[in-house]
Order: C-alpha cells, then sequence, then structure tokens
C-alpha cells in the first residue's frame, strides 16, 4: 500500500487501484481535532464526539480527494448484508440499514467509517463502477462481499473473474478473542474451513477469528480472483487506526471512501 501524508493526516491507497476514473483512500486516526478518546481524526457522528470536530475532520479527509459529505454517499451500519445501489441523488444521505453500497453512477463517491472491522472494496474495470462494503463478524459470516459482487452482477452485469477485490486495515487473528455467538456462526457460514478461521490458543479457552482470511474466502467463493488484503491490523496498529477491541469501545472512527470519475 501507499502511504501519503498531508500535514498530519496520513492516509493509504492500494497501487492496483491507482486508474483512471477511479479514486480511494483509507484514513488513519491522526490529523484532526477531536479529543481524546476520539484523537484525532474521527470521522463519526455514531460516537459521543462533537458535531464541530467531526464536521471539521470529515473537512479534511474528504478533502484530501475534493470532496465534502455533500458529495458522498454514507451508510447506518447494522452489521449485516443489505446492499443499496446509489448515484449523485443519494449524495449528503445515509442510507439506512445497510452495509454495502454500489455505484455505476461517473461523479457519485461512497464512504463507510470503522474501527476494526474489515473494509471490503470491490471495481469493475469493465463497467466502471464501484463497490463498498463494511464486514465485521456479523457482516462477514453474512458474506459482505459476495453481496457486493451480487449486487454488482444484477445491477451492471459484473462479471467476478474480472473484478477487483480489496480488504482494508481491520482487526487481526493474532488478538481477536471471539466467543459464542461468534463461534457458531463462523461454523455455519465456512464449515469446511473452521480450523483455519478459528484458531484455538496454548492456554486460552477462547480460540481467535481471523476476520481477514474469512473475507478472502467469502471473495473466493463468489469468483473474485484479484484481492489484495492491508497490511495492517487495527488492533495491533493502534497507533494508526481507532480500534474498538484495543480502546474497550472507546474510540472514534476511521474512514474510507471511493469516488468514480469519467475515465480519460
Amino acid at each position: 500500500m501507499h502511504q501519503s501524508q498531508i500535514n498530519n493526516l496520513l492516509y493509504w491507497q492500494f497501487a492496483n487501484w491507482q486508474r483512471p476514473g477511479l479514486a480511494h483512500a483509507i484514513f488513519g486516526r491522526h490529523g484532526g481535532i477531536s479529543p481524546a478518546p476520539f484523537a484525532s481524526l474521527n470521522l463519526s457522528s455514531a460516537v459521543r464526539d462533537e458535531a464541530a470536530h467531526y464536521e471539521e475532520n470529515r473537512r479534511r479527509a474528504y478533502g484530501v480527494l475534493g470532496r465534502t459529505v455533500d458529495t458522498l454517499v454514507h451508510a447506518h451500519l447494522v452489521h449485516g448484508a443489505e446492499v443499496a445501489q446509489v448515484g449523485t441523488a443519494d449524495h449528503g444521505r445515509a442510507m439506512p440499514r445497510v452495509d454495502g453500497l454500489i455505484t455505476n453512477e461517473i461523479g457519485c463517491g461512497l464512504t463507510m467509517n470503522y474501527a476494526d472491522c474489515a473494509p471490503i472494496l470491490v471495481y469493475d474495470p469493465q463497467h466502471h463502477a464501484i463497490g463498498l462494503g463494511h464486514a465485521g463478524w456479523g457482516g462477514t459470516v453474512a458474506d459482505v462481499p459476495g453481496a457486493l459482487v451480487r449486487a454488482m452482477q444484477a445491477a451492471f452485469g459484473s462479471k467476478p473473474e474480472a473484478l477487483l477485490g480489496a480488504i482494508g486495515p481491520c482487526i487481526s487473528a493474532a488478538v481477536y478473542e471471539v466467543d459464542e455467538p461468534v463461534i457458531s456462526a463462523v461454523r455455519r457460514a465456512f464449515p469446511d474451513h473452521t480450523a483455519e478461521l478459528l484458531i484455538p490458543q496454548a492456554g486460552g479457552p477462547r480460540p481467535h477469528f481471523d476476520l481477514r482470511r474469512a473475507n478472502q474466502l467469502n471473495f473466493a467463493r463468489v469468483g473474485v480472483q484479484d484481492v489484495v488484503t492491508a497490511p495492517f491490523c487495527t488492533a495491533q496498529n493502534n497507533d494508526l487506526f481507532f480500534s474498538h477491541r484495543a480502546e474497550l469501545g472507546q474510540t472514534g472512527r476511521f474512514g474510507v471512501i471511493v469516488t468514480l470519475e469519467k475515465r480519460t
């Protein structure tokens, strides 16, 4: 991944997503004005940060790609796998009760916020369409990557083998200890990969869940072959990203944006 910095604001981009008419950015936690425990680039209104703080943070972050809050589509996340098709008419809205957004409309931009859950990105270079998803353990067992791809197939005629997939910074198996109901849900969703995804810990009663690998499997099961994965664990790299687990729920949310422009 390529890292960039504007003043103190850090963001990352996948190298193979540097394509005409496609722009994206994965923001870290630095470069904003929010105080602890949301320090400092909190982009979410769903935590107890003041509106003046996250509004200024959004102005700074979205401005990296020449956007504002009113030129992006947001989502009210519910840890499911529902997907909404959107366009520029939805700019400034937060689509209700969805964890996936797709568009093929030139000028449309998508954004979501995270703090351990996996950002899921999809690009169709044949039909010039994008998708953005949010996959915690609930969205992962519900198959957010597959839901995005199937929605793009139905809406745009996308072919899974032609798509680019990406998994952004999320919590890693090294620190993601889980209990019920996660264990049973993973076993049901991935019956052939339980041993790979639920990793026993020596001296510990609870396994660790490999969220990254599970979403790689989700992409593979729906036929997406070109998938890149960010190397960061949000909990282990808590100095760079917000982590709900590492900060015991008292933290902000980092953002991801993906935008679609005319190809030149």
